[in-house]
């Protein structure tokens, strides 16, 4: 009766500890939080990069990703241009514009093919890829997640490969994966 009283004790345990360690593991960590209805704005220094990249599923492809500092999609809007931001106001409400608040230039934890610059738009000192402004999305509540891919058919996750854009795109074909 004892060791029956203990076995059924230890393999709780087990149990327990097994459970534990399948939800306590992530493949993102999240170390700050970003409201929905502001802009994301960061700071650039030597022991703090802007930007990450991170590998995730997105129409049905695993591509590498841009991301904020916490691990957060970025996307592009496809109106955009080098020099102009068609989202600003309401629209930054639901898509918070990326803004850069130091001097210098904007880095990368990871190495990217592409280039980083600032704009000056309507929004303030915006964060580019490729001359693409780049927002986060409000309804994106966790690290990984890209559920404005293809919203309205104008919004896309901004990937490594995304191309350089100087004039305003015209078709949605061309979403940089």
């Amino acid at each position: 009766m004892v060791s029956l009283k203990r076995f059924f004790l230890g393999m709780s345990l087990l149990m327990v500890a097994l459970f534990a360690v399948a939800c306590g593991s992530s493949s993102y960590t999240t170390t700050g939080s970003s409201s929905g209805t502001t802009p994301t704005t960061a700071s650039s220094s030597n022991s703090a990069a802007l930007l990450k990249t991170a590998s995730v599923t997105v129409n049905g492809q695993s591509v590498m990703i841009l991301t904020n500092a916490q691990g957060m999609t970025l996307y592009y809007l496809k109106p955009d241009t080098a020099t102009k931001s068609a989202c600003s106001g309401a629209c930054a409400g639901n898509w918070p514009p990326l803004l850069f608040t130091s001097s210098g230039s904007p880095t990368s934890a990871s190495t990217l093919s592409g280039t980083l610059s600032v704009v000056a738009d309507a929004n303030g000192q915006q964060v580019e890829y490729n001359g693409h402004p780049l927002y986060r999305f409000a309804s994106d509540t966790a690290p990984g997640q890209t559920n404005g891919e293809g919203v309205g058919g104008k919004w896309f996750v901004a990937t490594l490969t995304l191309p350089v854009q100087s004039a305003p795109q015209s078709t949605p074909a061309s979403s940089g994966y």
